[in-house]
């Protein structure tokens, strides 16, 4: 359990902050990127959740993402230490991956196949999931660059990039099962 008793430290007034393990590092470093992207997808997912309280099974898998992506920001601002012990640092799992595909998988039973690319839009909470999704298409990436660098679990970069494609399907769903999805016509104002 965390406990915070002060919100501000001054330790970040010179452009560095702490890692996880105790580490100072520059805000602008790759890990700090990713797990403030991650962070930053995790608000707008808060957002999207103003237009889900009325879909009880949409919100709670929008309540459990929002947990899992601070299990996510908890696994990237602690870098693997040598001879990590299993359970040594919270760590992204496979189960939280699993649990990503069942619900996609059960979502897009419902959906009609697509027959275009969709632009974002429709409905408000879906077209705040698609501005989710991009936010989490951008910490994959940065996640992914860290990871040439740096260990990260490979479950962390499985959950984000299936995180994605659910709230893609996600955001789908919130648009009618598709019947209100925005199809993109190539070239349509080219002349």
């Amino acid at each position: 359990m965390v406990t915070l008793t002060r919100i501000y430290t001054r330790g970040g007034d010179k452009g560095q902050t702490s890692l996880g393990d105790g580490t100072r590092v520059g805000k602008h470093a790759l890990r700090v990127e990713a797990y403030g992207t991650v962070d930053e997808a995790n608000a707008v997912i808060g957002l999207a959740r103003l237009d889900t309280a009325a879909e009880p099974q949409a919100d709670a898998m929008l309540a459990r993402i929002q947990n899992d992506l601070f299990d996510l920001g908890a696994d990237l601002c602690n870098p693997a230490a040598e001879g990590e012990a299993p359970g040594q640092a919270l760590r992204m799992v496979q189960p939280q991956v699993d649990r990503l595909e069942a619900e996609i998988d059960a979502m897009n039973q419902s959906l009609a196949p697509l027959t275009s690319f969709i632009l974002p839009g429709g409905s408000p909470a879906s077209a705040r999931l698609h501005l989710a999704r991009t936010v989490v298409r951008r910490a994959e990436r940065l996640m992914v660059a860290l990871a040439e660098a740096e260990p990260v679990g490979p479950a962390a970069i499985a959950y984000v990039n299936r995180l994605s494609d659910h709230l893609f399907v996600l955001a789908r769903r919130m648009n009618g099962n598709g019947a209100a999805d925005v199809l993109w016509t190539p070239g349509a104002n080219r002349g």
